[in-house]
């Protein structure tokens, strides 16, 4: 260059250090803690918010009591779990978990009757029908809080 000239050298030692940390990354801690989150979630759905992701609330049960929380079994029930590669799952492995998520209808394996007790009087049925109620999922709250949680933790790395 003629006349003047400004030279200046650039340090790339810290971000070619935290590009490796990232390229580094082991997947796992991530997704764990976004499992984590989305269980956590998940309970608080099912214990406060009372509707589905979408924010449809559920539809009333028929005893009066807490919709999908009469003893706090299912809420209780949901874990997160690696699911291999780039994935995490949380959801329930108790097996009335299904129909509340997906709804259905309920009949006897054996017999002709179904008999449960609700409101405190033995019901005979051949068959009942549980609508669904969602609990599953992620709702535009949520969704924020694992991209914040995702960028905190990535942020850390840099």
């Amino acid at each position: 260059m003629s006349g003047i000239d400004f030279i200046t050298t650039l340090d790339f030692e810290q971000p070619i250090a935290a590009i490796g940390r990232l390229a580094d990354l082991d997947q796992r801690e991530l997704l764990d803690s976004h499992g984590a989150l989305g269980a956590s979630q998940t309970k608080r759905r099912i214990e406060e918010d009372k509707a589905a992701p979408d924010g449809t609330s559920w539809k009333a049960n028929k005893e009066g009591t807490s919709t999908l929380f009469r003893e706090g079994g299912l809420a209780d029930s949901i874990d997160h779990q690696l699911a291999g590669g780039s994935e995490v799952a949380w959801g329930s492995a108790l097996v009335y978990a299904a129909i509340h998520q997906e709804g259905g209808t309920i009949t006897p394996k054996k017999g002709k009757v179904l008999v449960f007790t609700a409101g405190g009087a033995t019901v005979f049925a051949q068959s009942v029908t549980i609508p669904a109620r969602p609990y599953l999922g992620l709702s535009d709250r949520d969704g924020r809080e694992h991209e914040a949680m995702a960028l905190r933790f990535i942020g850390e790395l840099l």
